[in-house]
């Protein structure tokens, strides 16, 4: 096994800082750790935000044309190195290379999208007598806690807009997956201001810490329901600003009018895409009684020849599960439905101690299983029937989650009368997995609280400033 002896640093006021300890990170592909990294402590926090807050008081008076400018920089950065950071991406996450490639290059062009907005200043009134301007002023520093399903792409999500809009930011990668969001900030530690970016690795503890800092203004957090819960909690004793992008149990519907074969296709990379770790992959499939064995024998071939394996290597198309707890997680729910005798359609895995789930099909489990019930984020997706329309929306819609759902259909009028009805953020027709810069992501329900991307997304870094503008002072001058 190759080791990774490069010194990995957080980015604390613009300067390169080792940990007083380190943490292991492992190779989910071998299930062995491969390099370190810094475990930073309470008081490497208070160094940054207070870094942050210092460079805040100037950051937030620059012109908007300069911020963009670094931000266009930062991106061009990232591309530039984007070969680099997806071989340090696949040995930390376990997505094949040329995905990670993707995902690398993907954060790149976030930055220079989001470079392209402004925000707006509205006129609520312009009379003879006065104008009323409303700005959207930045909110301070901010904190940004990243998962490990995609660690690059939703840093950029969070480093971009909150930059931006005038804000300093201390982003903290996830302990699974630290190594290229680090590496990130050693690239970028000159592009910006000292204190505007700080980045600090750490063990579970920091999550906490962080969201429980008077220092921060806001919290943008991607991750679990459940963590979600206790983000919000501790954000509530300050008053911070949350946006809160969670879970899913996100709904396909598939009509009769398509192509068995073809559709199958989309719908398996929808639903196995990033071994199924996509908080909107397809994780219920509902398919019409007219054609659920044509597109399940589809479904079945593919999973039975989807190469499984080591990211590094050539031809892998699915890599590991990215850590051990989420691998018991998974497996678990695959045995319990073994046990409850449900039907399962699986792919193969290589040998070794990897963390390697098979592709699993549950063909037709109840609805009140756990496999469909639950998120499994993971390479399990339970297929099931249906019969009519107004009963499957009844069914997709009935789930404590909304982030987003998909129908796949030839009629689009039809399919688009069944987006409205379904009860999610986003709906694609006849596609998945889609997301632009400009367009916004907001959970329903239990998935989440505010929005990213877009216009909408940046004016969450942001709050509204009420500006009285007379027009005549003749009164009092």
């Amino acid at each position: 096994m190759t080791v990774d002896t490069k010194q990995y640093s957080l980015l604390i006021d613009g300067a390169l800082t080792a940990g007083a300890e380190s943490l292991d990170v492992v190779n989910p592909a071998t299930g062995q750790a491969f390099a370190t990294y810094p475990r930073a402590s309470a008081q490497d926090l208070d160094r940054a935000v207070n870094a942050a807050a210092r460079a805040f008081s100037s950051w937030k008076l620059t012109d908007i044309g300069h911020r963009k400018a670094l931000l266009r920089q930062a991106g061009d950065i990232i591309l530039t190195h984007a070969d680099e950071l997806a071989a340090i991406f696949t040995r930390e996450q376990g997505r094949p290379l040329p995905l990670a490639l993707q995902e690398v290059q993907g954060a790149g062009q976030w930055f220079h999208a989001t470079a392209a907005l402004d925000l707006p200043v509205d006129i609520t009134e312009d009379t003879q007598t006065r104008r009323i301007e409303v700005h959207h002023v930045p909110l301070g520093v901010v904190c940004g806690i990243v998962p490990w399903n995609f660690p690059v792409l939703l840093a950029a999500w969070k480093i971009a807009p909150a930059i931006l809009a005038g804000n300093t930011i201390v982003l903290k990668p996830s302990p699974f997956t630290p190594l290229c969001t680090l590496r990130i900030g050693e690239l970028l530690k000159d592009v910006f201001p000292k204190g505007v970016l700080n980045i600090l690795s750490g063990g579970d503890e920091l999550g906490p810490m962080m969201s429980a800092h008077k220092g921060f203004a806001k919290i943008t957090f991607t991750g679990s329901t459940a963590t979600g819960r206790r983000v919000m909690e501790a954000a509530s004793r300050d008053l911070k600003r949350v946006t809160l992008e969670l879970g899913g149990n996100d709904a396909a519907i598939v009509l009769p009018d398509v192509d068995p074969a073809k559709v199958s296709e989309q719908l398996f990379m929808g639903a196995f895409f990033n071994s199924a770790q996509v908080c909107v992959a397809t994780k219920r499939l509902y398919v019409h009684d007219d054609i659920y064995d044509r597109v399940r024998d589809h479904l079945v071939t593919l999973i039975e020849n989807a190469p499984v394996g080591d990211g590094s290597q050539q031809g892998i198309l699915f890599g590991p599960v990215q850590n051990l707890p989420q691998y018991n997680r998974v497996n678990a729910m695959i045995e319990e439905a073994r046990a409850e005798g449900l039907t399962l359609h699986q792919g193969t895995i290589p040998s070794g101690n990897g963390y390697f789930i098979p592709l699993t099909l549950v063909d037709n489990p109840p609805e009140s299983s756990r496999v469909v019930q639950e998120e499994a984020f993971g390479p399990v997706l339970p297929l099931l029937r249906f019969h009519s329309v107004d009963e499957v929306i009844a069914r997709a819609n009935d789930t404590e989650y909304g982030l987003a759902g998909a129908v796949w259909s030839a009629d689009i009028e039809q399919a688009a009368r069944i987006a409205a009805r379904l009860d999610t953020g986003t709906v694609w027709i006849n596609q998945n997995l889609q997301s632009t810069p400009l367009t916004p992501l907001a959970g329903h329900k239990q998935s989440g609280i505010g929005v990213e991307n877009g216009v909408y997304g940046l004016m969450e870094f942001t709050q509204p400033k009420a500006i009285y503008i007379p027009k005549d002072t003749a009164s009092v001058v």
